[in-house]
């Protein structure tokens, strides 16, 4: 009588792993995002004074298109490499962070340079494909009797704008990308967000 019985239930089973499998990549796909967004959440509109530690770490939280934290995402903060500007712990210009359940990544321990000015933290952040960008605004200043660094020399055509230029795509899995910024020195008009083949790279936003 048992084997009856299980003779009769395997074409069940057969059909409902059948139906398991055939649903597994529908769920995946269900989970991928169709896009991604970085939201600001920590460090914008904070002033720290020269040679100090920000006062507030930026911090930003990735969301998908439903206003959901995304788990998983490789977001990259950078710092410019001339002007106000400053240094990861490590001593480096760039930081990775991983987001977690919360989709939260903070860039902690920047200490600022000795140039006074507007810093503009770049964001940028990659999941699955997907990616999105954000600034932080923030500022280094002068303490009460620190003299200032010399200014840096620029061409009389400069507008003091900046370009950033992506030499490395931050990838889903944790690779990173190597950012830098450099100054705008042409008279014409900065360039719409481009993106090729190659180095992906943005204009002045």
């Amino acid at each position: 009588m048992k084997a009856y019985w299980f003779e009769n239930l395997r074409p069940l089973g057969i059909c409902l792993l059948a139906a398991m499998n055939a649903g597994f990549p529908l769920a995946l796909a269900q989970n991928t995002p169709a896009r991604i967004d970085v939201l600001v959440t920590g460090g914008e509109g904070v002033s720290t004074n020269v040679r100090q530690r920000v006062v507030r770490d930026p911090a930003v939280r990735v969301e998908d298109d439903d206003h959901r934290p995304v788990d998983g995402a490789v977001v990259v903060f950078a710092l410019p490499v001339s002007g106000p500007s400053g240094e990861f712990p490590d001593g480096s210009k760039t930081l990775t962070v991983v987001t977690g359940k919360d989709g939260l990544a903070t860039a902690r321990g920047i200490k600022t340079n000795e140039i006074a000015g507007p810093l503009q933290i770049y964001v940028m952040a990659s999941y699955q494909g997907l990616r999105a960008r954000a600034l932080i605004n923030q500022t280094v200043t002068l303490a009460p009797g620190t003299t200032a660094a010399a200014p840096e020399l620029h061409s009389s055509k400069s507008h003091g704008k900046w370009k950033w230029v992506l030499l490395g795509v931050a990838a889903a899995g944790g690779a990173g990308a190597a950012i830098y910024f450099t100054r705008h020195t042409s008279s014409t008009p900065s360039s719409p967000l481009s993106i090729t083949a190659g180095p992906v790279v943005f204009g002045t936003p």
